[in-house]
C-alpha cells in the first residue's frame, strides 16, 4: 500500500503540473478539494515551460496528457467514451487524444522476440526494420520470414518492456484516488470513480494480451474470405505470443490521405460506400464487426482493396440483436414506425404492456426531422443514440453491444463523409439490410445457418476459447460502461474496495496512535 501511496503522489505532481487540469477545468469545474489538493502539489521552485502557449484549449490538454504517459493515454480515451460522465464537451476534445510515443530500442525488441518466441523461429526473423509506429502499449516493426522457399514480409507489434507492470501499479494508485475523492466529496460517488477507473484496468489488460487480439483478427478474415474489396491481414500464430503479434505486412496508403487516392486513381466514392456497407455486413450478416474504425485503421492497398487493421477492439451481436438493428435502421428507411415499434416489443427489448401506438409516434419523432435533413447531415448513429435514449423511457432493456455498435456507426460514417461529404447514409445501407433480411427469411439460408451453428466453435482455434471468451467480455464492459454484478470482475472490484476501506482504517488507527504517543512525549 505504501508504494501504492508513492506512486500516487508522483502521479498527482505530474497532473498537478500539467495543463491538464487547468483546461478541465474551464470545461467541467473539479469538486473544491480537487482545486486545493491540484494547487498544493503544483508548488514548484522551478518555472514551468510547457511549450503550450500558442496552442488552443483542446491542444494543450491533449498535449499535457499525452505527456503525462500510458496510464493517462489509456484514462482519457476510456473517458472519451463517457459523456456522462465528463460532459460532451470535454469528451469530444478527448477524442483527439493521439497515442503516439517514443519508441523503445531495437536491442530490446529483439530480446522480447527471443524470450517470446524462442531461439529458433527468432533467428527465422530476417530483415527486422527499426520501429515503423510507435504507441503507449506497443510498437510496429517490418520483417520477413522464409515461407517455405518464399520470402514474406511481415509485420510485427511488440508490447513495451515492463508496460502491463507499469500501468497496473499506476491504475491501482489511482484506485485509491478515487477511492480517497469519493469519500472526500460525497457527491462525486455518483459518478463511480472507482468502478470506471476499474474497468479501464480489465479492458486494458486483455488489450495487453497480444493473443486476444490475433484470435480476433483471424475469426474476422475467416469471416470476411469472400467479401470482394475487403482483405484481413493473415495472422502468423508460430511468431505470436501473449506479448508478440505477427502478420501480413500490407502495402498500402491510409485512407486519410484522399489526395494521394485520387492521384493513384482511386474512386473515394465508392471507397465511401464500401466503408459503411462492409461494415454493416460484417454487422448484420456476422454478428462479429471491428470496433474501432477510424482513418488511422483503414488503409487502401495497391489492388484498391479496403484494408483493416489493428483488431484490439471488435464488438459482437447475437442473433436477435443483428435482426434487431436490421429491422429497426430499415424500418426507419421505409419510415414504418409501427413495424418499428413492434420489433421492440415482439424481441422483449421494451415490456410487452408498451402501447405500441405510443412507442409508435415516439419513433416518429426521431425519424421524421431526419428526413428534413440535407444528406449529408443524417447519421445512422446518431440516430441509434436518440432510439436508444427514447425506447429508455420505455423500460427498454440494456443493451451493451448495441451501444458500442452506435459508436462504431458514427466513426465510420465521419471515415466515409471525409472522402465523400455526399454519402447518402440511408441509400448505402439498404441493399445490405434489404439482402440480409431476405436471406434469413429463406428456408435454405435457415438450414445454412443451423449447419454454420454446429460448426461455429472452428471459429476459434482450440486452444484460445477462453481467452475469446474473457476479451469479449472486456468489450461488454466498454460499451455498457458498468460491470455485471454476477461477474468475476464485480468480485474483484469489490475486493479493491474492501482493500481501500482496510487502508483507511489503518491508517486512521494509525494517526490516532500517533497522536496519543505526540501527547505522552510532549
Amino acid at each position: 500500500m505504501l508504494k501504492k501511496i508513492f506512486i500516487l503522489f508522483k502521479i498527482a505532481r505530474k497532473l498537478a503540473l500539467s495543463d491538464a487540469i487547468k483546461v478541465i477545468s474551464k470545461i467541467h469545474k473539479p469538486p473544491v478539494v480537487i482545486q486545493i489538493l491540484v494547487n498544493i502539489f503544483s508548488i514548484s521552485l522551478t518555472k514551468k515551460d510547457y511549450e503550450l502557449k500558442n496552442l488552443n484549449d483542446e491542444e494543450k490538454l491533449c498535449k499535457s496528457i499525452e505527456g503525462m504517459g500510458t496510464t493517462f493515454i489509456k484514462l482519457g480515451q476510456f473517458l472519451a467514451t463517457r459523456p456522462d460522465i465528463i460532459g460532451e464537451k470535454l469528451s469530444r476534445q478527448l477524442e483527439k487524444l493521439q497515442d503516439r510515443v517514443p519508441p523503445f530500442s531495437n536491442e530490446e525488441a529483439k530480446d522480447i522476440l527471443k524470450d517470446e518466441l524462442g531461439e529458433e523461429i527468432y533467428n527465422s526473423i530476417l530483415n527486422f526494420s527499426e520501429p515503423i509506429a510507435a504507441a503507449s502499449i506497443a510498437q510496429v516493426h517490418k520483417a520477413q520470414f522464409n515461407d517455405n522457399g518464399t520470402i514474406k514480409d511481415i509485420a510485427i507489434k511488440i508490447l513495451r518492456p515492463d508496460i502491463k507492470k507499469k500501468f497496473n501499479e499506476e491504475i491501482d494508485a489511482l484506485m485509491l484516488l478515487a477511492y480517497l475523492i469519493e469519500n472526500i466529496a460525497t457527491k462525486t460517488r455518483r459518478l463511480k470513480l472507482m468502478e470506471v477507473v476499474f474497468l479501464l484496468k480489465e479492458i486494458t489488460n486483455h488489450e495487453m494480451d497480444l493473443r486476444f487480439e490475433a484470435a480476433a483478427a483471424n475469426e474476422f478474415s475467416e469471416n470476411t474470405t469472400n467479401d470482394v474489396g475487403f482483405f484481413v491481414p493473415k495472422i502468423y500464430w508460430n511468431f505470436t505470443s501473449e506479448k508478440v503479434l505477427t502478420l501480413d505486412w500490407v502495402e498500402g496508403q491510409s485512407i486519410r490521405e484522399k489526395d494521394i487516392l485520387i492521384e493513384k486513381g482511386i474512386n473515394v466514392k465508392n471507397v465511401a460506400t464500401d466503408i459503411i456497407q462492409h461494415f454493416l455486413r460484417h454487422a448484420v450478416r456476422d454478428g462479429f464487426f471491428h470496433a474501432d474504425m477510424h482513418q488511422g485503421n483503414l488503409l487502401i492497398d495497391n489492388s484498391g482493396r479496403i484494408v483493416t487493421i489493428d483488431f484490439g477492439i471488435m464488438g459482437r451481436l447475437d442473433k436477435l440483436n443483428r435482426k434487431f438493428l436490421a429491422e429497426i435502421l430499415y424500418g426507419f428507411i421505409l419510415r414504418d414506425y409501427k413495424k418499428v415499434a413492434d420489433v421492440h416489443i415482439v424481441a422483449g427489448l421494451v415490456p410487452k404492456n408498451v402501447n405500441v401506438d405510443e412507442l409508435a409516434q415516439a419513433l416518429r419523432s426521431i425519424g421524421e426531422p431526419i428526413f428534413g435533413q440535407s444528406v449529408k447531415d443524417i447519421s445512422g448513429g446518431k440516430l441509434l443514440k436518440q432510439l436508444f435514449d427514447i425506447t429508455e423511457k420505455f423500460n427498454m432493456q440494456t443493451q451493451p453491444q448495441l451501444l458500442l455498435l452506435q459508436k462504431t456507426m458514427v466513426v465510420v460514417e465521419g471515415v466515409a463523409r471525409k472522402l465523400n461529404p455526399e454519402t447518402n447514409i440511408w441509400e448505402t445501407s439498404k441493399p445490405v439490410l434489404e439482402k440480409w433480411l431476405k436471406e434469413t427469411k429463406d428456408p435454405i439460408s435457415n438450414l445454412t445457418e443451423t449447419l454454420k451453428d454446429s460448426t461455429e466453435v472452428l471459429k476459434r482455434l482450440p486452444e484460445l476459447p477462453q481467452i475469446m471468451d474473457k476479451a469479449n467480455q472486456a468489450l461488454t464492459f466498454l460499451a455498457s460502461g458498468q460491470i455485471p454484478q454476477n461477474s468475476n470482475s464485480y468480485s474483484a472490484l469489490k475486493d479493491k474496495e474492501m482493500e481501500m476501506k482496510s487502508f483507511r482504517n489503518q491508517s486512521i488507527i494509525g494517526l490516532l496512535l500517533l497522536v496519543f504517543f505526540g501527547y505522552l512525549v510532549f
